[in-house]
């Protein structure tokens, strides 16, 4: 059976929701520790069955944003589960409150008792309208940008279409693509700060309801932040300022040598090669083929994860309209399957989503075999993107059959890539706190804020007068922003970790790298973020110092290989 076979039935969460409340009174009444484990494998059984369904209504609202069907499915979803979670969480309380926790920590783990305390302070009664408001507007947001349309010389293309042309070696072509899409973006521009003003809102009654002044500390408890807070982020974003900037912006200078221009503007940005970015020599279904065979080559276990995928069909990769912009892996929890959402569009970006996504997919085949697994025991989000940027860098040996002749090219492109994204990311990060903290700030204040933020992390670019991009609104085009707030600081707390293990690979060798990957990935959720990367050898990315020395290891590669730009 593929994903695609497989018969969609509507979850019934009124019938879950009794079966969470029968759960609760049963770990309450248990008189023996076997007993009350017993009952928490039945709540990870029931858990399993609930994410396997509201997965599949996810993959197939995202397939196609225009879908009536399955639009309708997400708002019953939006609308039920925040009282189905508030029930989830009454069995949470009972866990933690049992006399025997700590058999259930044995098996269960620490950490998941340590998460469900968190996850108690998320909801309330009180809340679950503002959480149903709050997730119909995710919906509006996904629609709103997976219906959108750029017109370039004439013909009309989906947004997530216009990346070849934006990494065009032709400058003038850039510019046109980036005119097409700041144009878009601009024209829809009211209906993107009007969402965000509501969203923003939505948030704040319910962390005031919950008794926080603003929503930033319940976006941290919403995120199971269970090992840093808002002034150990703030250190690292300082760090990324005073060490990652700085070497970014002199290779940007080198690059607008390269090209032969005065300074890097925005349609320049990604462009590192006079002559183009290395594309990929293969497109769409042959590109699939060799990222199959990338994962077959590299070892028994990526084999067995990625033939199961293939054989399931558990791929959608190439872009088309009313589709989801961006890329992810989620998890068929009853089948036993990962499965990654991308939208090929013909560049570089095409083998890095599919290494990235194949990351998180090889390690969510991992945890998948554990049938003790709760959700609670996870791996929180940062340390699920050190399985995923890792993978990125652990794929190089193999980026030959992608690039051809030009795979240490694209090695050198995809490493300044991920030094620049650093000062992105915080960026991101730095402008939600700003934010969330100034929830009465209007839309106009807002773009002011990102366009001050611009020239602090990113000094270097210059956004002419780009309709979008030079009035301070490119973070509309971030999906996180507005779905997913205080993610995107995860993506740098695990790229640093990710260059660790490159770092590695570089002086010792790939062997020792995937070592320490294997170290790091087949802990799963056992400890927090900070408490697995040290345990597999690499240093915590909050640790004083850890990005200069990273910087010093990658600047000597880079700058030894510089010339095959």
């Amino acid at each position: 059976m593929t994903v695609n076979e497989i018969e969609y039935r509507r979850l019934d969460i009124e019938d879950c929701t009794k079966t969470v409340l029968s759960l609760t009174d049963e770990i309450k009444n248990a008189v023996s520790p076997d007993e009350a484990i017993g009952c928490v494998r039945k709540y990870i059984a029931l858990e399993r069955s609930m994410g396997t369904v509201l997965s599949l209504s996810s993959i197939r609202s995202t397939q196609n944003t225009a879908d009536e069907f399955y639009e309708k499915e997400e708002q019953y979803y939006a609308e039920t589960t925040p009282g189905l979670m508030e029930k989830i969480n009454l069995f949470y309380k009972a866990m933690l409150e049992s006399p025997f926790r700590l058999q259930m920590e044995k098996v269960f783990g620490k950490v998941a008792f340590v998460n469900a305390e968190i996850s108690l302070k998320t909801i309330s009664p009180e809340i679950l309208s503002l959480l149903h408001e709050e997730s119909l507007l995710c919906i509006e947001y996904q629609k709103l940008q997976g219906s959108m349309m750029a017109e370039l010389d004439g013909k009309k293309y989906p947004i997530t279409m216009l990346g070849k042309f934006k990494t065009s070696d032709v400058r003038e072509t850039r510019k046109k693509a980036y005119l097409a899409e700041g144009k878009a973006y601009e024209e829809k521009g009211k209906d993107f700060d009007e969402i965000y003003d509501k969203m923003v809102s939505v948030r704040t009654k319910a962390a005031r309801a919950l008794g926080h002044d603003c929503f930033t500390p319940l976006g941290y408890l919403r995120m199971t932040r269970n090992c840093y807070d808002p002034d150990m982020v703030r250190a690292f974003r300082q760090q990324v300022k005073d060490v990652v900037v700085p070497l970014v912006s002199e290779l940007k200078k080198k690059q607008a040598e390269r090209l032969g221009i005065e300074r890097v503007t925005i349609y320049d940005d990604a462009v590192l090669c006079p002559d183009g970015n290395p594309k990929p020599v293969v497109e769409n279904d042959e590109l699939y083929q060799r990222g199959l065979s990338l994962y077959r080559d590299m070892g028994e276990q990526t084999a067995q994860m990625i033939n199961k995928m293939d054989e399931m069909g558990a791929f959608d990769l190439y872009s088309r309209e009313n589709k989801m912009s961006g890329g992810y892996c989620t998890v068929l929890p009853d089948y036993a399957v990962p499965y990654i959402f991308a939208n090929f569009n013909g560049t570089a970006g095409d083998v890095e989503v599919f290494t990235h996504e194949g990351g998180h997919a090889f390690a969510s085949s991992i945890m998948l075999r554990d049938k003790d697994m709760l959700g609670l025991s996870e791996p929180t989000l940062e340390s699920c993107e050190v399985h995923s940027m890792s993978m990125e860098f652990l794929a190089w040996p193999y980026l030959e059959r992608f690039y051809g002749g030009l795979s240490e090219r694209a090695k050198l492109v995809h490493l300044i890539g991920a030094l620049e994204f650093l000062p992105y990311g915080c960026m991101v990060d730095e402008f939600q706190h700003i934010v969330y903290d100034n929830p009465d700030m209007t839309p106009e204040q807002r773009h002011e804020a990102w366009a001050a933020l611009e020239k602090e992390y990113r000094p270097y670019l210059d956004f002419e007068d780009l309709p979008f991009y030079s009035h301070g609104r490119m973070w509309q085009r971030q999906l996180h922003i507005y779905t997913n707030p205080f993610y995107y600081i995860d993506y740098c707390l695990a790229q640093t970790v990710a260059l660790e293990v490159l770092e590695v690979m570089l002086n010792e060798g790939w062997e020792k790298a995937w070592e320490k990957y294997m170290d790091y990935t087949t802990q799963g959720g056992s400890g927090t973020f900070v408490e697995m990367v040290e345990k597999a050898g690499l240093q915590s990315p909050f640790k004083q110092g850890v990005l200069s020395g990273i910087v010093e290891a990658v600047s000597k590669y880079i700058s030894g290989n510089i010339s095959i730009l």
